[in-house]
């Protein structure tokens, strides 16, 4: 079986924000896309356009409707894993749509590493992340089974284990702008949604983004402690406010003279 290495001080890892993720998959066309063609491609699929298509994704994006009422998340299906009780399991008062994207979480105590036998899966002792050696991975799933965030990928064609890599031959590759040195799904979220940084140091952008919006990892109770955090959704407006039209109704003489006179010649 495969050893751990000392815990690092380093952590890289994902940020993701369940209230301003949409749902577009825009992050898993992006993972896809880079790497495809990348250090740790190809990744294949088999009848893409049949009615069972079968493929490997880094990222895979779940989307939840919430009654009103009901906690946050709602039961998953089986391999696909929402957030645990948290910060975010408060009921929302209307019904909601969540949005859960879902890839490895570069667990500090990572069970895919130490089920495996032949050393193919490891966690780099520089920066906490978790890769496969694909020359020494025997396709044999003792990793996928020990996963409980369903974050493994299994290459039908190729007969070994993939999974997200965190882009380690992207933001490591001085070939490009600084700019550019983010996983390609952080890079290509249109809502900014995704963040990519240093989890180990308090002080890091990412770090302080989860202590003021009360970050989460999912499944804590397990005790595999993943690098990678949640953000919870926001509460929504339940509408009590808009009951009365009067609230909501337009105050021109608020305004400042030049938009007052605006407001009248407008309204001619």
């Amino acid at each position: 079986m495969t050893a751990l290495p000392l815990p690092s001080p380093r952590k890289l890892g994902l940020v993701i924000d369940l209230d301003t993720c949409v749902g577009c998959h825009a992050c898993a066309v992006a993972c896809k896309e880079w790497n495809e063609q990348g250090a740790f491609g190809p990744l294949p699929d088999q009848d893409p356009y049949g009615a069972e298509p079968l493929g490997v994704w880094f990222n895979r994006v779940h989307t939840y409707e919430v009654a009103a009422g009901n906690p946050l998340p709602p039961p998953t299906p089986a391999r696909a894993i929402a957030p645990a009780a948290s910060a975010a399991a408060a009921a929302p008062a209307q019904g909601m749509t969540v949005h859960f994207p879902r890839s490895c979480l570069h667990c500090e105590d990572a069970a895919c590493v130490t089920v495996c036998p032949t050393g193919a899966s490891y966690k780099r002792a520089s920066d906490g992340i978790v890769l496969v050696d694909e020359d020494k991975c025997i396709g044999c799933k003792l990793c996928a089974w020990a996963c409980p965030y369903g974050a493994r990928e299994y290459s039908e064609v190729r007969g070994v284990m993939q999974k997200c890599t965190l882009c380690v031959d992207r933001i490591y590759n001085e070939s490009l702008d600084p700019a550019d040195r983010q996983p390609a799904c952080v890079l290509a979220c249109p809502t900014r949604a995704r963040h990519f940084g240093d989890l180990g140091d308090p002080g890091s952008e990412v770090s302080r983004l989860v202590a003021a919006r009360e970050g989460y990892a999912p499944l804590p109770e397990l005790g595999y402690r993943p690098v990678n955090r949640y953000l919870p959704p926001r509460p929504r407006r339940d509408g009590a406010a808009a009951a009365d039209p009067a609230a909501e109704r337009f105050d021109a003489s608020r305004l400042p003279p030049l938009l007052r006179w605006a407001d009248r010649l407008l309204s001619r």
